[in-house]
């Protein structure tokens, strides 16, 4: 059972509280991982702060989706999957490229498997990929700009994919119906 707190816009610190307010109001809801960063404002306002960086890189829905739920997977985050499931489906993202993400199957393009497989070495390697693995990503279409914005979506999933792990999220109701376990 977690010891954290999952705070409330009244119980939260005074630094917490714009952000909770303004989640609360776009989505209905406070976001379980927010109620637990809420303890901590600076971690609040800087994982939504890289949220909203990592959004307005070069790539499109797909490829934020892709970036996001490889690194998500790979960490077995249980609340950031299906929460990321959700946002997939709120960004009109093909459902067969979630579930490919999910069940850790191929991409359905070659380009999609290049990121994925870029991503996923980034992870595993803490960033210390190969040449092979720099070039491949290269051919595949993508430059430098885009290695530097995997760093920053990494950066965003570790802040929360670690909250989640620590503090044993419970998934919000909204996204249940996306629940999911590493296979």
């Amino acid at each position: 059972m977690s010891q954290f707190k999952f705070h409330t816009i009244e119980t939260a610190p005074e630094g917490s509280k714009e952000i909770l307010k303004g989640a609360e109001k776009q989505i209905g809801v406070i976001p379980g991982l927010y109620a637990v960063m809420a303890e901590s404002p600076q971690i609040l306002q800087a994982y939504t702060h890289l949220h909203q960086m990592f959004t307005a890189t070069s790539f499109n829905a797909e490829e934020l989706t892709v970036v996001w739920q490889t690194i998500n997977v790979e960490h077995e985050c249980h609340y950031c999957v299906p929460a990321h499931t959700g946002i997939a489906h709120s960004m009109k993202v093909d459902p067969t490229l979630t579930e490919a993400l999910r069940s850790q199957s191929a991409m359905p393009t070659a380009k999609l498997q290049a990121l994925h497989d870029f991503t996923l070495a980034m992870v595993r390697e803490r960033g210390n990929v190969s040449q092979d693995q720099m070039q491949a990503f290269f051919d595949a279409g993508y430059s430098q700009q885009q290695v530097l914005e995997i760093i920053l979506g990494l950066s965003q999933k570790v802040i929360s994919n670690y909250v989640n792990h620590v503090a044993d999220t419970p998934v919000d109701s909204i996204f249940e119906a996306f629940s999911w376990t590493k296979k």
